[in-house]
């Protein structure tokens, strides 16, 4: 190996290849490493701001979502049924999977990439709620009240203190479930992870779709334009987000 003369450049040849180590090897490490890994390197990443933001997103959500619940503007129009509510019947063992929403929701704030990011996913997810309550204000709607007793479901008891047959259109349950699905599909690919990792969120998110119907939270109709909200505001924000916040498009 040539030794390096005081004044004169080093070759480029030597200089080069200790450059790209330097600066390539981190990013072909994070590649090469498992989904698993790649997720849990996502989520340290300001999990402190990530933690305390879902937190008080929920907070504020919640305190809007009640208040128009509870102060109807208007008519209280109740939503008609289909052939679809008749035929799904009511599961009380459905609730679980109805709360697991909050958690669901909480996987791709997570496991976005950058500050940017977050802040990105943060406008548009809080885009999807905000049309929702919007909508509830202009035309507040409600679901018929079904035929059960619930004094044999004291499970519910919780759930029929907050959630009440108001708010029904569209379901923000099956709207948020679809935005956080259609994202966390997005970052699983991303990080490499097979069509089995990948379609058990597929089917958690439907399961949560069915759980609005099985529990007779919801009607066809309010799942229909919740799917229609979650989808639609979910492929758009996957366009701009990641291309503002520099993360690139997948």
């Amino acid at each position: 190996m040539p030794r390096a003369v005081s004044g004169l450049p080093v070759p480029a040849d030597e200089s080069v290849p200790m450059s790209l180590s330097v600066s390539v090897a981190p990013c072909s490490q994070d590649a090469a490493a498992p989904w698993y890994r790649q997720c849990a390197r996502r989520v340290a990443r300001v999990w402190w701001l990530k933690a305390l933001g879902t937190m008080g997103f929920v907070a504020l959500f919640f305190w809007a979502y009640l208040h128009v619940l509870r102060n109807p503007g208007f008519a209280v129009t109740t939503m008609p049924t289909t052939a679809l509510d008749e035929w799904i019947a009511f599961r009380p063992e459905a609730f679980w999977l109805y709360a697991s929403l909050w958690f669901y929701t909480s996987l791709p704030p997570a496991l976005v990439r950058s500050l940017r990011e977050l802040l990105g996913y943060g406008a548009a997810i809080f885009a999807v709620c905000a049309i929702g309550v919007g909508v509830f204000i202009a035309w507040p709607t409600a679901v018929p009240v079904p035929d059960i007793d619930w004094a044999q479901h004291p499970g519910f008891a919780i759930l029929k203190g907050i959630d009440t047959a108001g708010n029904a259109f569209p379901s923000l349950h099956v709207a948020t479930a679809v935005f956080s699905g259609i994202w966390l599909d997005r970052q699983l690919r991303e990080t490499g992870a097979g069509w089995p990792v990948r379609g058990c969120s597929i089917l958690w998110c439907a399961g949560i779709v069915y759980s609005t119907l099985a529990t007779k939270q919801h009607v066809a109709f309010d799942v229909a334009g919740g799917l229609l909200l979650g989808t639609a505001l979910g492929l758009l924000s996957l366009r701009w987000v990641p291309v503002w916040a520099g993360t690139g498009r997948n």
